[in-house]
């Protein structure tokens, strides 16, 4: 579903574009505390990134074509504060993208699984939280040429 009136309709992640080199992010972000290859793409590890008041850690995955995608795991200490950083993220990112008819209500009322996506023309962005397997709050962003090889759509 596309977002809402005046909702950002380009996703991009950590301020760069889709494309962007893996010279031009390192250049820019710093040197990753780690890098591997995997099945075509090459990912990078950062620590200690800050987004929105909270930190993460950082993946971010190139491909021959450039940057692809991102993931931030948000670290929290404790239910309370892993149910408000899921809480506070979900609010910006209906600020950002819009609403959209493929999220939950963000109450949690019990341990499952929660999860906010939006699936826009330039990307694809999900927000997700597993309280019942004490996982973190996981924001993923992706290319529209990663979703198409990740999820076939």
């Amino acid at each position: 579903m596309s977002g809402a009136l005046f909702a950002e309709e380009t996703v991009f992640f950590q301020n760069f574009p889709w494309g962007t080199s893996l010279n031009e992010f390192t250049a820019k972000m710093g040197k990753p505390v780690h890098q591997e290859e995997y099945n075509g793409l090459s990912s990078l590890v950062y620590e200690n990134v800050m987004v929105s008041g909270y930190t993460t850690y950082m993946l971010v995955y190139f491909s021959k074509n450039g940057l692809e995608g991102g993931t931030y795991y948000f670290l929290t200490n404790s239910l309370e504060e892993l149910q408000k950083c899921y809480k506070d993220m979900q609010k910006e990112l209906f600020g950002k993208y819009g609403q959209t008819d493929n999220y939950d209500n963000g109450i949690m009322r019990e341990m499952r699984q929660y999860g906010t996506i939006w699936k826009l023309d330039s990307g694809y962005v999900f927000l997700k939280v597993n309280t019942r397997l004490n996982e973190p709050v996981t924001l993923l962003y992706s290319s529209p040429a990663l979703s198409k090889m990740l999820f076939g759509s």
